[in-house]
């Protein structure tokens, strides 16, 4: 079960970076091309554990995957993320009013993750 999970979870960060390499698609088609090529690599590498979890991705993709879902998907990831935003944004006022150094410095990180976050899912939009 956990491996699994590790595999989609892994799965599904590595999608964008390889849908980046497939420019040309877009929606489930990219996505599908992303998943093939993460096959391929899984394949050449003897990674059966991995192999087995893509090709049930790829079948999901295949059967159940359409733009507008993906699409909507996609926006739902974004507002989300920008819940998320305004929090960490909460999170460091509330620092900064207690005035504990170690805490702002910290929260300060975290906001700057959750804006990378946004940036990314935003990114992912057009793809």
């Amino acid at each position: 079960m956990y491996q699994r999970l590790l595999i989609a979870t892994l799965s599904l960060v590595s999608l964008p970076l390889l849908a980046h390499e497939h420019a040309q698609a877009t929606g489930c088609a990219g996505k599908q091309q992303a998943i093939e090529q993460q096959l391929e690599q899984a394949r050449a590498h003897g990674n059966s554990g991995q192999q087995a979890g893509l090709e049930k991705a790829l079948s999901e993709v295949k059967t159940n995957c359409t733009d507008e879902n993906l699409h909507a998907e996609r926006l739902e990831k974004i507002k989300a993320q920008r819940e998320e935003l305004v929090e960490r944004e909460n999170d460091l006022r509330e620092a900064e009013i207690d005035g504990d150094s170690a805490k702002i410095s910290k929260r300060r990180a975290k906001l700057e993750e959750a804006r990378q976050e946004l940036q990314d899912a935003e990114a992912e939009l057009d793809k």
